[in-house]
C-alpha cells in the first residue's frame, strides 16, 4: 500500500507524527536529553542511600521543635507526624468547610440556568481569579502577611478552594434536567427558590462528591503549603530536607502521608457510595472482564 493511500485511511497518523515531532522540539529546546537523565539518576541513587532505611521515630519521639505549642503528655501525640499530620487534617478540615460555604452560592450566582448571564459571567470570572493562583503561592502571600503558622495556611487554601470547588459546583448546577426548573419557573418562584429546592437536591450527590475530593486535595496539598511555612506536616518536611539534611525522616513522613491518604480516599469512597443511586450507576466490574480473551462458558 502506498504512503498516500495509508493516510486517506488512517489520518491520525499524520496527527501522531505531529504530535511527536513536536514533542521532540520542545524537548530540543527546553535542553532535556539523555546526559542530564544519566546525571538525575546518579544523584537520586546517592538521595535513595540516605533516604533508606525510613527513620520511624518521626512518629514515636516528641518533637523537639514545633510551630505550634502541643501539650499532649504522651510523646507519639506531639512527634513530627502525628502533630503535623493532625494540623495538615485541621487546616484542610477548615478550608474546605469555608471554602464549601462560600462557594455554594457563588456556584448558584455562576449558573447560566439560574441566573442572568451579566451576574453569571462576573461570578465566573471572580471564581476563576482565585484559581489563577496556586494555594501554595497563596500561602506564600499570606505568610508574608499574616506570619508562618496555620492561618496562612487556612486562608490559602480556602481561597484555592472557593475558586477550584465554585467551578466544580457551577457545572453540576447546569447539568441537571431544566424540566423540573422551567416548572419552577411557571409557577412564579424566584431563582433563589429555584436554585435551593430544585437545583440544588438534583446535584446534590454530584456536589458531595466534590466536596469530599476537595477534602482529599487539600490535605494532600497541605503537605505542600507547609514547605513555605504556612503549618501542618509540611513545615516538618521542609526541615528534615533542608535545615536538618535529614532524608530518612524525611521519607518517614512521606509514606505517613501516604497512608493517611489512602485511608482517607477509602472513607469518603464509602461516603460517597452511600449517597449513590444503585438504579444509575452500573455495578463493579469484575476481574474476568477486563481480560479480552475471556469468553462465558
Amino acid at each position: 500500500m502506498k504512503f498516500h493511500q495509508l493516510l486517506k485511511k488512517r489520518p491520525s497518523i499524520i496527527v501522531y507524527a505531529g504530535v511527536f515531532i513536536l514533542a521532540l522540539l520542545i524537548s530540543s529546546h527546553l535542553g532535556l536529553n539523555l546526559y542530564n537523565l544519566h546525571g538525575g539518576w546518579e544523584n537520586a541513587t546517592i538521595l535513595w542511600s540516605e533516604m533508606f532505611p525510613p527513620d520511624f521515630s518521626v512518629i514515636t519521639e516528641r518533637a523537639t521543635w514545633t510551630q505550634t505549642d502541643c501539650n499532649w503528655d504522651a510523646d507519639w501525640a506531639c512527634s513530627p507526624a502525628v502533630h503535623g499530620l493532625s494540623e495538615t487534617i485541621e487546616i484542610a478540615f477548615l478550608a474546605t468547610l469555608i471554602g464549601m460555604l462560600i462557594s455554594l452560592p457563588l456556584s448558584m450566582m455562576a449558573a447560566h440556568n439560574l441566573s442572568p448571564l451579566l451576574l453569571s459571567t462576573l461570578t465566573r470570572n471572580i471564581l476563576a481569579g482565585l484559581r489563577v493562583l496556586p494555594s501554595l503561592v497563596w500561602a506564600l502571600l499570606f505568610v508574608i502577611m499574616f506570619g508562618p503558622g496555620p492561618l496562612a495556611g487556612v486562608l490559602a487554601m480556602t481561597l484555592y478552594t472557593v475558586g477550584y470547588l465554585g467551578k466544580l459546583q457551577y457545572e453540576a448546577l447546569e447539568g441537571v434536567s431544566r424540566y423540573p426548573l422551567e416548572a419552577a419557573r411557571a409557577m412564579g418562584l424566584p431563582r433563589w427558590q429555584v436554585a435551593r429546592f430544585f437545583a440544588l437536591p438534583e446535584a446534590s450527590n454530584a456536589i458531595l462528591s466534590q466536596i469530599l475530593f476537595m477534602f482529599e486535595y487539600n490535605i494532600r496539598h497541605g503537605s505542600v503549603i507547609g514547605l513555605v511555612g504556612a503549618g501542618g506536616i509540611g513545615w516538618y518536611l521542609n526541615n528534615y530536607l533542608g535545615v536538618y539534611s535529614r532524608y530518612d525522616r524525611a521519607f518517614a513522613l512521606i509514606l505517613v502521608i501516604y497512608v493517611a491518604v489512602v485511608v482517607i480516599d477509602q472513607i469518603s469512597l464509602v461516603i460517597r457510595h452511600r449517597f449513590m443511586d444503585s438504579e444509575t450507576h452500573s455495578p463493579r466490574a469484575r476481574w474476568r472482564e477486563l481480560i479480552p480473551f475471556y469468553t462465558k462458558k
